[in-house]
């Protein structure tokens, strides 16, 4: 398990085969939520993304936020790596209310 640190709040789990211009994109998308978050609770901890291939040609992506020491998770599966991080992203969104 390989995991990138982006600042001392987000984690990238089991993202060594992403193309650099892909991993790219999705720290930024990724920055965004965070700081979105952040603006709207300031008791935000940790957010964790752990991306596993499924098949060779799926992507699972399992998201967990911790918030005020309350987790919340979500996975999504889907062929397309920019979908299913985005689902993941809004289903954590949605859970928070």
């Amino acid at each position: 398990m390989e995991i990138i640190e982006l600042g001392k709040n987000i984690e990238l789990i089991d993202f060594k085969d992403i193309e650099r211009d892909q991993l790219f994109i999705m720290k930024k998308i990724i920055g965004n939520f965070v700081k979105k978050i952040q603006d709207k609770n300031n008791d935000f901890e940790k957010l964790s993304i752990h991306l596993k291939r499924v098949h060779n040609s799926e992507y699972e992506i399992l998201g967990k936020l911790v918030i005020k020491s309350n987790v919340y998770s979500s996975e999504v599966v889907n062929y397309n790596l920019f979908y299913a991080l985005n689902e993941t992203l809004r289903k954590l969104e949605a859970e928070l209310g």
